[in-house]
């Protein structure tokens, strides 16, 4: 027993020198991985790759959803490379919509700083959370499920966003079916839509098919 506990001092011992690295500000430069992107030399590394300015102006929301959002992912903000955080700002105008999305690789915390805002997600069983949020609250989407943010009467909103992840990925259900080459026969036996409406929907985003 005295040996098994002096073979166990002694291998802590060993490994306690182990390099513990404080940040990986990422390499741009470089592809991303599944461990997201290289470290640039903490010799390189100043105060400005961990601040970023991008969040403080409002976006334009002139659109067709009449809002914006303005990301603070890794490939914006490197300093957050392996942190597994982010941020993202949402400028709603008047009746503005963020569409049903999902982030395959994140949990969302919404908070809003500005106006009213209905937001909601759809879960696996196909039960819809919703609630109407004002300033000062928040509201969590999980990871992956599909979910929305619109403003609510009749007045812009703010909102801002923080997830799990340094790269949350982001995918627009309206855009993916819309905005792609998904041809309109398809979607309309996948999802039970008229073929004309689909090639109207199309012909608004943009899509082709």
């Amino acid at each position: 027993m005295f040996l098994q506990i002096v073979f166990l001092l002694s291998f802590l011992l060993s490994t306690s020198h182990a390099t513990v690295q404080d940040f990986c500000v990422a390499d741009l430069k470089s592809a991303d991985g599944p461990a997201g992107y290289p470290c640039v030399a903490p010799a390189k590394v100043t105060s400005d790759d961990f601040v970023f300015a991008g969040l403080s102006e409002a976006a334009n929301v002139t659109n067709i959803i009449n809002a914006a959002v303005s990301p603070a992912f890794v490939g914006q903000f490197p300093g957050v490379n392996g942190l597994d955080l982010s941020a993202a700002r949402l400028d709603l105008g008047p009746a503005g919509v963020i569409p049903l999305h999902t982030h395959p690789g994140a949990n969302e915390l919404l908070i809003v700083t500005q106006g009213h805002i209905l937001a909601g997600f759809v879960s696996s069983s196909n039960v819809v959370y919703q609630k109407l949020l004002k300033r000062g609250e928040l509201m969590v989407f999980p990871q992956g499920l599909l979910h929305f943010q619109i403003a609510s009467h009749k007045r812009k909103a703010l909102a801002f966003a923080v997830f799990s992840s340094a790269n949350p990925g982001l995918q627009i259900l309206d855009f993916a079916l819309f905005a792609s080459n998904f041809s309109t026969p398809l979607i309309a036996q996948t999802t039970f839509l008229d073929p004309d409406l689909v090639k109207k929907l199309k012909s608004v985003l943009g899509g082709s098919g």
